[in-house]
């Protein structure tokens, strides 16, 4: 099968991968001059994803995968296109369609009729259908459901274990119409492999989902679940502050019972996915008052932190603060939504100086994010915003000035902080 994949970012190229290493013919389309030459010649253009250099060595070496600016030809040679171009969003979820809209019309230059296009980016529920479809067809000339199929599949991975998440979770599939859902069931199946679950209600593999809707949906709700379970965690721990409870003990309590799933708090929700799902949710369903409530308590969480702060330590008035992190998640080096932002933020309104250090980040890489990086400052309060591994090992040594620190990921090991008031949300 000729397959074209329309975006090389950090889920597009592993797809491109995926699909090349079940022996099919893939050619990428992606806008960045840079990413397809590096992918032409057989180079990752972004580090940190499991396997993908080898992988993509192979498949380069194999001739099975090859790498274009120019779409329309790309899927003009495609029996399948599979697009994952980002939609951009705001705070409040409101989507900004733009390179997704050049990406369709460029698709719809090339469609061919018997073509089965997948969109696999998060969008809001209805989009496929409303929006993509007339515009396949206005720019193609070919009747959607009738000449070529459509379907939604949304990914369903993490960054840096793509692969391993193709397998662990099932590829769930909704078109316009019964024809467009067969076949990219069919399609699924023919690029994809998946691992044996016996946790499920049905086996792991392809699902239908009976209609593109439904599909938008479900990625829309599980995400959005994990915000509000994590806003609930969030609540529960600033009572158990407030009451001098170890919320951790308690939540493992909870969830020591099959019908508890409570999610662990923290300082922050960032990444491109939970922060922002919920909003797009909230988009096509502004009455859904529990989202809206999750959503603002976990999005209050930075500055409460520093609330602690202040609490332990005093006036911040022209007090020095080390952030330690600036990634959203630890291991992952992207900056999207992080919790750092809200942190700098809210200690300069306490009138603190912050600055910002991270392992996976340089001084100027740091400045370019708009973070002030930590150069060797005398700090005397820090707190913890991403849970690196490297910050287990940190201690109060490697600080000799501070004297409060925040961990708002529960990451450090207090026997390393012996002299230092430590001080964890939740107790």
């Amino acid at each position: 099968m000729n397959i074209c994949v329309v975006a090389l970012g950090k889920i597009g190229l592993p797809l491109a991968v995926q699909f090349a290493s079940k022996g099919h013919r893939v050619i990428g389309a992606d806008v960045n001059e840079k990413v397809v030459e590096l992918v032409n010649a057989g180079i990752e253009p972004f580090p940190g994803e499991h396997d993908l250099d080898v992988k993509l060595k192979q498949a380069i070496a194999a001739g099975l995968l090859s790498a274009t600016t120019d779409t329309a030809a790309a899927v003009a040679e495609a029996e399948a296109v599979v697009v994952v171009v980002p939609l951009f969003v705001d705070a409040e979820g409101v989507p900004d369609f733009g390179w997704m809209d050049a990406a369709t019309k460029a698709i719809a230059k090339g469609l061919k009729p018997g073509t089965l296009v997948s969109y696999e980016t998060t969008l809001p529920v209805g989009t496929t259908r409303t929006r993509w479809a007339p515009m396949l067809a206005e720019d193609s000339g070919l009747t959607a459901g009738e000449d070529f199929h459509l379907v939604f599949s949304p990914e369903r991975v993490l960054t840096g274990r793509v692969f391993a998440d193709l397998r662990r979770y099932p590829k769930l599939v909704g078109g316009i119409d019964e024809a467009s859902t067969a076949r990219g069931v069919e399609f699924y199946e023919q690029v994809l492999d998946f691992d044996e679950r016996n946790d499920l209600p049905q086996p792991n593999g392809v699902w239908d989902l009976g209609t593109a809707e439904a599909s938008e949906l479900a990625k829309l709700a599980e995400t959005t679940y994990r915000d509000v379970n994590i806003g609930l965690a969030n609540q529960f721990a600033r009572f158990a502050d407030q009451n001098g409870i170890d919320v951790k003990k308690v939540i493992e309590a909870c969830n020591s019972q099959p019908y508890s799933h409570i999610h662990q708090p923290g300082i922050a929700v960032g990444g491109h996915c939970i922060p922002i799902y919920p909003r797009m949710y909230l988009w096509n369903d502004p009455a859904a008052t529990v989202v809206r409530s999750a959503r603002e308590a976990n999005a209050a969480m930075p500055a409460y932190a520093v609330d602690l702060l202040a609490a332990a330590y005093g006036d911040l008035t022209g007090v020095n603060v080390l952030v330690l992190g600036a990634a959203y998640r630890g291991g992952v080096k992207e900056t999207a939504f992080s919790g750092v932002y809200g942190t700098v933020e809210a200690l300069r309104e306490r009138g603190a100086v912050p600055y910002v250090s991270d392992p996976m980040y340089t001084a100027e890489e740091l400045t370019a994010h708009g973070l002030p990086p930590y150069e060797g400052q005398t700090v005397t309060a820090a707190i913890l915003q991403a849970d690196h591994a490297e910050y287990r090992e940190l201690s109060a040594t490697d600080l000799p000035d501070v004297r409060v620190l925040v961990d708002g990921r529960r990451t450090t090991d207090p026997a390393r902080w012996e002299g230092v008031r430590r001080v964890v949300i939740g107790g």
